[in-house]
């Protein structure tokens, strides 16, 4: 069991070095959503939600 942990850590590892920008976008969005779901002040939340707002009209949604 602990050699199919190792084989499983190691394909991680490639995946992560292979991919690194899916990697990191991955892991803030990770960061962001566990942040605003567990953390967020009402301040923090008021100003995303501008972020956000600005965001939209920079992609046309």
């Amino acid at each position: 069991m602990e050699e199919k942990k190792n084989q499983q850590t190691e394909a991680n590892k490639r995946w992560q070095e292979e991919n690194r920008d899916k990697a990191r976008y991955l892991r803030n969005r990770s960061t962001a959503r566990n942040f605003y779901k567990k953390q967020a002040t009402k301040e923090d939340i008021e100003e995303v939600e501008k972020i956000i707002a600005e965001r939209k009209k920079e992609l046309g949604i």
